[in-house]
């Protein structure tokens, strides 16, 4: 995997077909998180099946939901396929009181 940003509390790594988040997602970081994602899903192929993996994110806060909505919505403007989203459980129970879970394939 290559690193695509790292902060004190949070890194961001990309391998073929995956962004993957580890650490804690704070909001000093999530602008430059959001922003190195994009460009990494700017840069796949139209039609190109992406996931995204935020099994290891540690602590969660609606900064970390931010940086995963842009991302949805860079993959839905690339016209990207999104294969799955792995979620910690932190993330998922947030994704829950937020009423998008549904929204989310499954990482199954």
């Amino acid at each position: 995997m290559s690193v695509l940003m790292k902060s004190e509390t949070a890194r961001l790594e990309a391998d073929d077909n995956t962004l993957k988040v580890s650490g804690r997602v704070a909001f000093e970081a999530a602008a430059e998180m959001a922003e190195a994602g994009r460009d990494w899903l700017a840069s796949r192929q139209q039609g190109e099946s992406v996931r995204l993996d935020l099994s290891q994110v540690e602590e969660v806060s609606s900064a970390a939901l931010s940086v995963m909505l842009e991302w949805l919505r860079s993959i839905g403007s690339a016209n990207l396929s999104l294969e799955a989203v792995v979620l910690s459980p932190a993330l998922a129970r947030l994704t829950q009181v937020a009423g998008i879970d549904t929204l989310l394939p499954s990482g199954d």
